[in-house]
């Protein structure tokens, strides 16, 4: 496990600023301690210093993970985001979309969220800008990068959301998981 060179950081913050905007600050500097990002096997995590420090006497091949995984670096050196970093960016997120929940299931799925399926979303959220996107009772679901909220249409089947974060090894365990 090791700390992120520059570019790395920059292409990981780029990302994560496309959603919490001038809010990255608060992932690092937080009230119950001061917290790091780390790679390991292409992986990134959020780790605390503290535990960063104790897990310092464990060797790297026998280590499997740590903290909470943010997302990964692809081949190409793009940085995606995984659903588990979620739960730090859905309360600083600067612009929130909403969902019907007949349109839930799926989105999460991967298909597209229809103007039919919109319940809320945040006011001046401009066109392609990276979201989160929440059930009507406020439970976020996942990050989207591709808002199309600015689209004047009279018809109800425009894309409104597209999702960006990968649900795919989740949504194959809950399958597993129901049919047992």
């Amino acid at each position: 496990m090791r700390p992120l060179t520059e570019e790395e950081t920059r292409v990981m913050f780029e990302k994560i600023a496309k959603y919490i905007g001038e809010n990255l600050q608060l992932l690092v500097d937080r009230p119950d301690g001061t917290y790091c990002f780390r790679l390991h096997n292409d992986r990134v995590y959020y780790v605390s210093e503290m535990i960063l420090k104790l897990a310092a006497n464990i060797s790297g091949d026998k280590l499997v993970s740590l903290g909470t995984c943010f997302g990964k670096f692809t081949k190409t050196h793009k940085f995606r985001l995984h659903v588990t970093a979620l739960d730090f960016l859905a309360p600083y997120a600067k612009y929130k979309v909403w969902i019907k929940p007949g349109a839930e299931q799926s989105f999460l799925y991967g298909n597209h969220v229809l103007k039919s399926g919109l319940g809320r979303i945040t006011e001046n959220t401009s066109q392609y800008q990276g979201v989160v996107v929440y059930s009507m009772a406020d439970v976020p679901l996942v990050s989207s990068g591709h808002c199309k909220c600015q689209v004047p249409t009279e018809k109800d089947v425009v894309p409104i959301s597209t999702s960006e974060t990968d649900l795919g090894p989740y949504t194959f365990l809950k399958d597993i998981t129901a049919s047992t």
